[in-house]
C-alpha cells in the first residue's frame, strides 16, 4: 500500500483525478471502478475540466460503480446512477451503454447481483477501482463484518451510515436501508485500487485502515493487502497517521511520483 498526503483536498481530489486520467490515457479500453459521494464531486469534476481542455477521451472506456440504494429509481435524485450522470457522464463522451450501475428496484436482487459480477468479469475485470471510505470504515457499503472474500451482494446499512447519509435524504426515515454493494473480494480483484479521504472527521478510520490489524471491522483495511493500492488523503485526515513523514518522504522522493509532483 501507498499513502499520499496533500496540502488540502483540492490538492488530494486533483491528484486522485490525475491518477485517473492517466490511466485513460495509457489505456483507452480501460475498465474504470467508480464510487459516489462528496469527496468524489471534486475528482469528476477536474475529470470533466480534463476532457473539455485536454480532450481527455472517455468513448472506449468501461465503468462499474461500487453500489446503489435498494429501492431507489435510477431517475431518484438520491440514486447514484443520478448522481454519476449529474457528475460526469452526461459531461463526458462516454457512452451510457458502457456505464454500470446495480439495478436496486431489480425483482431478483440476488440475480442482479450474480449478473453484476458476471458482467464485470465479461468486461475483463476493473483496471483502476476509485473508493471513498465511510466513517465506519467501509469500502463501497461493505458494513463491518462483510467478509473480505465477500462477493456483490445485497446488504443492510448500519445506523453510522444511515446518520451519515441521512441530511441527503432530508431525514433518517426517508433513508433507504439497503443497498447492492460489490464485495471486498470484488474490490480487491481491481488491478488497482484507489482510495481518496479528506477531512478530520476522516483521520481515525484512515489511521485504522491504514496502519491498524486488517479486520472485517473495518473493510476498506483489506486494502492492506492488495498488490496496488494507493491511499490519498489531506493533511487534515492525516493527523492521526504515526508514519506520516515516511508517507511524505515517499511522495516527495519515489520515481513513480515525479510526474505528479
Amino acid at each position: 500500500m501507498e499513502l499520499i498526503i496533500q496540502r488540502d483536498k483540492e490538492a488530494a481530489a486533483l491528484l486522485a483525478a490525475r491518477i485517473v486520467a492517466n490511466e485513460l490515457r495509457a489505456n483507452p479500453h480501460a475498465v474504470l471502478g467508480l464510487a459516489t459521494g462528496n469527496t468524489m464531486e471534486a475528482v469528476y469534476r477536474h475529470l470533466v475540466r480534463m476532457h473539455r481542455e485536454q480532450n481527455l477521451d472517455f468513448s472506449k472506456c468501461n465503468t462499474f460503480n461500487l453500489d446503489e440504494y435498494v429501492g431507489l429509481a435510477a431517475t431518484d435524485p438520491n440514486s447514484y446512477r443520478y448522481f454519476m450522470n449529474k457528475h460526469l457522464f452526461m459531461h463526458v463522451n462516454i457512452k451510457l451503454e458502457n456505464t454500470h450501475l446495480p439495478d436496486g428496484r431489480a425483482a431478483d436482487l440476488g440475480a442482479e447481483c450474480r449478473n453484476y459480477e458476471a458482467l464485470i468479469a465479461r468486461t475483463g475485470g476493473i483496471d483502476l477501482q476509485l473508493l471513498g471510505i465511510g466513517r465506519s470504515g467501509h469500502i463501497g457499503f461493505n458494513e463491518p463484518l462483510s467478509a473480505l472474500r465477500s462477493r456483490t451482494r445485497e446488504k443492510a446499512l448500519t445506523p453510522t451510515t444511515i446518520k451519515q447519509n441521512a441530511p441527503l435524504f432530508g431525514g433518517e426515515d426517508k433513508m433507504p436501508r439497503r443497498a447492492i454493494t460489490m464485495g471486498v473480494g470484488t474490490i480487491l480483484d481491481a488491478r488497482r485500487c484507489l482510495l481518496l479521504a479528506t477531512g478530520e472527521e476522516k483521520a481515525g478510520i484512515i489511521a485504522q485502515a491504514v496502519e491498524g490489524p486488517i479486520t472485517s471491522m473495518v473493510t476498506a483495511s483489506a486494502l492492506q493487502l492488495h498488490q496496488r493500492a494507493t491511499v490519498i488523503v489531506d493533511e487534515a485526515s492525516a493527523t492521526q497517521l504515526k508514519e506520516r513523514e515516511y508517507y511524505r518522504w515517499i511522495f516527495a522522493n519515489e520515481p513513480e511520483w515525479v510526474e505528479y509532483r
